[in-house]
């Protein structure tokens, strides 16, 4: 509830007498901000589905007719074998005693077939790879909105169009291809299997053992036996083994190359069980992955150590080798549509030097696989064939359009001149890329206009808010023209809206304009029907800006732009940080000088605070010094365990014995002793407790054993008890903030893998410098305005009993607030970066494969040191005495100004991890509305009860 002199009993009473009730009042701005925070949400989300509208629609083919090829396949049947996660360079390089990992694929690259680099495109997760390798097109972006498992865009495959598929494998991969077709035959193992504690390789031999068991009925089966004869046949394994290992044990352990082996070792049985049974020498055989394995074992982004895959082709209709005799590197010449060329020397090691290589983009494995089984290209394809795999007597023509150019290319086919008729035919599919990314980008600056005054609007009417709401211009507007707030006629501002609407919507719909279009427009057009009808409040601004003498407007007019610039600068800072996480290192060693500058004023070198910030913000700086990927360091998480004890126990100890101290008296409160000594004690206990568990569960994982159901009964019960007990801790600033710290810690550390987890502690001491410097800003600033006249104290309107009204000096808070939370993001790794979820983190609570519990829990890692920032943030609002929701409409424009700024970064050109990272970069900022809201929800649980001391030597009574 405001009353007194707030804004709201401005407002209130110039509408109407009755709004002078607290209940009314309290009422209405409940709703407002409410209605406030719903239009944000809905805002951003909306937006934020805008690029893929702008860069990256899907084509949706209606209509178009497969086209038979004009030849005879060269093969019957297709083996497709896909080694989930398999690198390249693992796959390719020799071991430590210079023997081939796999000696079977290596001879057939020398003696039948040929090899190459299959690139991946980002993301470089399974679904979007076995998309492009069977469908031939890189699927929409927008498919991560469903996790990978539906298609928001229906497409045509190299399955659909076989006669029969033979699929087996994950039950990730399998039925997302094959469950509703019904000319297929799969089957998929239990999620059970997929233990990350044991080595997954046997995950491989099921698959093996399922096509091994299919051949086998045959000899009884007469039906299998007749299907297993026809052509146009298609049998799929998904080889699961190496991604699991992978992220189990790193692509560089010995379980994951042993995985290696046994891939090549089931090729070669495949291979035999085919020739065999058919002996027929009629089948083509393709081997590749979906996507490769970074070292600190994951995958998603454009890193070669994701993107880079073998491909090994070899059977019916594929070329033999063809040697070289001098260091020859086939370089890709074959672009997709953002001019990408693949350029990677052949490696000495490999060994391969004296075979001609061949790449490919992903997305050509498809048309390749369809020419070798002589099925019609998935129609979505937009792969290139690759010639150098194939040995036909005709050139492949994959067109049926009539037009001249292709008048042109049937006479030349008919005079027998096949290499013009190839380079025609390979300039029309070049134009036709060009066209497919003509369409994807063809309302871009349509688009882009109407996001960027949608932005634009948001944030207006979110800065005239605060305005209104949480400064104390509404009553010094009041005094001067008391119609500022007068209820004012809308209705035309309405009508002029939809009529706007209206007609845009007509155009629209004319245009065949998908629904989001509409949803964009309306979304802008309404944010400037809001800032219009605000337009009284505006005019009163800007008069009263121009009726003060020129002396004070020129005052008024610096300090607004030295706020903006500064402002400004700070988040160009920041988002310059989401491409180079060092220049946090640099932040935090000119804050920490700063700042320890700053706190001798009020408190001296001798108490030992300004050195204490200076240490605590150099500590912080060194992380984003450390590599993203993580190593193991078991002795360092426990070691971190026993710092954080240390932390808390220095941090209970200035609490209990520094309560009348000028320098803390804002952050200590009376308790209970025995009370909160039990409740410290119990936290400290589980945080040395979890300390020891560390090396007790990842004990089991190295010695490749199952997690113990008593561990994982433990690490459960430690993790979740530790994060109630903040709820029953002391209610003072100091208390409660050391009881969050602690009691989230548990969790931290069971979920830490290497230095993150003193990332941890280091965060926590940066944060209680935070607090020190707003004290003695607080103590400066109220000393300075005892000693000044009372019309300074103005600014200092009561908004509710322990608030003030925002000042333009409050501007920092917010801007402080956005550089912790960002050093959240990115000090221990590039949180931009999809690869940057470290997965074996999770492998202290659970090992069996659940992606959606592992995600869980790794989100809750990540989410608890923007945790302890949003619970430091509230605490210091309340401190402060300023409002917290006005703080947290301005960190939202501040968040805004960085998005937009991403917004106009986005690509969908150049190489496919500035790609990746440009969407990434503006979801995570578009996103961060929602983010903070919800975690300011969840740390209100936390902070609502916090209390501040205060005595009558440093307070003083707000009149």
């Amino acid at each position: 509830m405001r009353g007194g002199d707030g804004i709201l009993g401005v407002r209130s009473s110039a509408r109407s007498p009755e709004a002078n009730s607290p209940k009314i009042r309290t009422q209405f701005l409940g709703r407002r901000e409410k209605w406030l925070v719903i239009l944000g949400v809905a805002l951003h989300a909306i937006y934020m589905l805008s690029i893929f509208d702008i860069y990256f629609k899907t084509p949706i083919v209606h209509g178009m007719e497969p086209v038979t090829p004009r030849f005879s396949a060269p093969a019957k049947r297709l083996v497709l074998l896909v080694a989930d996660g398999l690198r390249a360079d693992k796959f390719f390089e020799p071991d430590s005693n210079g023997s081939y990992r796999a000696p079977f694929l290596r001879s057939v690259i020398k003696e039948r077939g040929r090899w190459g680099v299959s690139h991946a495109r980002p993301p470089t997760e399974s679904r979007p790879g076995h998309v492009s390798i069977i469908a031939g097109f890189y699927e929409d972006p927008s498919a991560v909105t469903k996790g990978w498992k539906a298609n928001p865009v229906e497409f045509d495959s190299v399955f659909n169009r076989s006669r029969h598929t033979f699929a087996f494998g994950s039950p990730d991969i399998i039925p997302i291809f094959c469950g509703a077709l019904e000319h297929s035959t799969w089957n998929s193992y239990p999620h059970e299997y997929e233990d990350f504690a044991t080595d997954a390789s046997f995950l491989d031999e099921w698959s093996l053992d399922q096509f091994e068991g299919l051949l086998n009925r045959s000899k009884e089966d007469v039906k299998l036996k007749q299907l297993l004869q026809q052509d146009n046949l298609v049998v799929f394994l998904h080889l699961l083994g190496c991604d699991s290992n992978g992220h189990a044990h790193r692509p560089y352990s010995t379980i994951y190359l042993n995985n290696v082996r046994v891939v090549d070792q089931i090729a070669e049985r495949v291979y035999n069980l085919v020739q065999n049974y058919f002996k027929d020498n009629s089948t083509a055989f393709v081997f590749t992955a979906d996507h490769g394995m970074s070292d600190k074992g994951s995958h998603g982004d454009g890193h070669p150590s994701n993107t880079d895959t073998p491909l090994v082709a070899w059977g019916a209709g594929v070329r033999p080798p063809v040697r070289t005799f001098e260091n020859h590197h086939h370089e890709n010449t074959v672009r997709f549509v953002d001019d990408h060329v693949h350029d990677m020397p052949t490696p000495a090691d490999w060994g391969l030097n004296g075979f001609e290589r061949q790449d490919v983009n992903q997305a050509d494995i498809a048309p390749l696989m369809s020419t070798l089984v002589g099925l019609p290209c998935p129609v979505n394809s937009v792969g290139n064939l690759p010639l150098g795999f194939v040995n036909l007597s005709k050139p492949f023509k994959p067109l049926n359009d009539y037009s001249f150019v292709l008048d042109q290319i049937e006479h030349l086919i008919s005079i027998s001149d096949y290499e013009a008729a190839k380079m025609l035919s390979e300039n029309l599919r070049s134009l036709a890329l060009e066209g497919l990314h003509y369409f994807q980008t063809y309302d871009w600056f349509q688009l882009m206009t109407v996001i960027s005054l949608g932005y634009l609007g948001w944030m207006v009417y979110l800065m005239v808010h605060v305005l209104q709401e949480y400064t104390s211009l509404p009553r010094k507007f009041f005094q001067n023209d008391q119609s500022v707030y007068l209820q004012t006629n809308t209705k035309k501002i309405y009508f002029l809206g939809c009529l706007l609407m209206g007609l845009v919507c007509v155009i629209l719909l004319v245009e065949h304009s998908p629904p989001l279009y509409h949803a964009y427009f309306a979304m802008t057009i309404f944010l400037w029907v809001r800032i219009f009808r605000e337009y009284r409040f505006l005019r009163a601004l800007w008069s009263y800006m121009l009726g003060k003498e020129i002396r004070y407007f020129a005052k008024l007019l610096a300090k607004l732009l030295a706020s903006f610039i500064v402002s400004v600068f700070v988040l160009e800072i920041l988002v310059k940080s989401f491409m180079d996480r060092k220049i946090y290192t640099w932040i935090f060693l000119i804050i920490g000088v700063f700042a320890s500058v700053y706190l001798q004023y009020s408190m001296p070198w001798g108490s030992g605070l300004p050195v204490f910030v200076w240490l605590a913000c150099w500590f912080l700086s060194i992380f984003t010094l450390m590599p993203a990927e993580i190593p193991d360091n078991t002795k360092l998480v426990v070691s971190s365990g026993f710092m954080i004890v240390i932390i808390g126990v220095a941090s209970r100890y200035l609490d209990m014995y520094s309560r009348e101290s000028k320098f803390w008296l804002s952050l200590t409160h009376e308790v209970q002793k025995s009370k909160s000594n039990i409740i410290f004690l119990f936290q400290v206990l589980l945080v040395a407790f979890s300390a020891v568990m560390v090396p007790l569960s990842t004990y089991r994982r190295t010695e490749k054993q199952e997690l113990l159901v008593l561990h994982q009964v433990i690490n459960w019960s430690i993790a979740g008890i530790s994060i109630v007990l903040p709820l029953f801790s002391p209610t003072g600033l100091l208390s409660r903030l050391t009881s969050i710290f602690l009691g989230f810690a548990p969790a931290f550390l069971l979920l830490s893998i290497g230095y993150e987890a003193v990332f941890y502690g280091a965060l926590a001491l940066a944060l209680m410098a935070w607090i020190l410097f707003e004290n003695a800003y607080l103590h400066i600033s109220q000393t300075s305005k005892s000693s000044s006249s009372t019309s300074a104290m103005e600014d200092d309107l009561i908004l509710e009993s322990n608030e003030r009204c925002l000042r333009l000096s409050d501007m920092r808070i917010p801007l402080a607030f956005m550089v912790f939370f960002n050093i959240a993001f990115f000090g221990t790794g590039n949180f931009a970066s999809i690869a940057s979820f470290e997965i074996s983190s999770v492998y202290r609570f659970i090992t069996i494969f659940n992606p959606f519990l592992m995600a869980a829990l790794l989100i809750f890692k990540l989410l608890i040191p923007f945790m302890l920032v949003v619970c430091t943030f509230t605490a210091i609002t309340k401190m402060v005495k300023v409002p917290l929701l006005g703080c947290y409409f301005l960190v939202i424009i501040c968040s805004d100004i960085m998005t937009v700024h991403f917004f106009f970064l986005v690509r969908n050109t150049g190489s496919w991890m500035e790609i990746g990272n440009s969407i990434s970069h503006f979801g995570i900022m578009s996103a961060q509305v929602v983010f903070v809201l919800l975690l300011f929800a969840v740390t209100t649980l936390y902070t609502k009860h916090i209390q501040i001391r205060s005595s009558k030597r440093h307070s003083r009574k707000h009149m």
